[in-house]
């Protein structure tokens, strides 16, 4: 999205990352939240951007989007057996040079044209409907868009429990609910933690990222 900007809309499916989806209740189990009562960390993501989600309701609605990934998953098996490419790092090769040859060299069989020339000269057109990527407000980085999220309730103390630890926030208000941005730093082995409250950020804070699970 920072790269090629924002789209008008996503069509998706309904897997669990991206739309909570709940079931009947039952006599083992009583549901709490229904269908889209909750929302994914990556549609809370989309929410946060203003971009619209389009769930597909049915395996013909989406099979426009299934044809090409579909198209993709044979040509990398076939190439893997044909060159006995055998790791993950080989394979990533080829689907790196599949993608590539998808969007920029490859005629598409609907519109006769090379993808990515197609959307070069939408976008120089005006005809695209992707806009440059901006910081939504309030935020001032893009660490506060792009990351897990969780709220928490101060207690009397000024402090939230968070995934096993406490975490003392001085400057928010007592009871009320705070929102956690949560981005791991793969290279450091931390989890970065910025609290925010009706739009400040309160304070920045970190913990170890071993043994931590963000439920999505």
């Amino acid at each position: 999205m920072q790269a090629y900007g924002l789209p008008l809309r996503f069509y998706v499916d309904s897997l669990r990352i991206f739309r909570f989806v709940q079931g009947r209740d039952s006599v083992w189990r009583k549901h709490v939240l229904q269908t889209d009562e909750a929302d994914p960390q990556w549609k809370q993501v989309m929410q946060v951007l203003g971009v619209e989600v389009i769930h597909a309701l049915s395996p013909q609605a989406k099979r426009k989007v299934e044809r090409p990934c579909g198209w993709l998953q044979d040509r990398i098996v076939r190439t893997c057996a044909l060159e006995n490419l055998s790791t993950l790092e080989e394979a990533r090769a080829v689907l790196r040079e599949e993608v590539d040859r998808y969007n920029n060299h490859q005629v598409h069989s609907a519109t006769g044209e090379v993808p990515g020339i197609r959307f070069t000269r939408a976008q120089k057109e005006g005809n695209s409907l992707f806009c440059p990527f901006s910081l939504p407000k309030p935020y001032t980085s893009p660490r506060d868009v792009f990351c897990l999220r969780e709220r928490r309730i101060v207690n009397a103390y000024r402090r939230i429990s968070l995934l096993g630890h406490e975490i003392r926030v001085p400057k928010a208000p007592l009871h009320e609910e705070v929102e956690l941005h949560l981005i791991p730093n793969q290279a450091y082995q931390i989890l970065d933690i910025r609290v925010w409250h009706k739009n400040h950020m309160l304070q920045s804070t970190t913990l170890p990222l071993e043994g931590i699970r963000v439920h999505f």
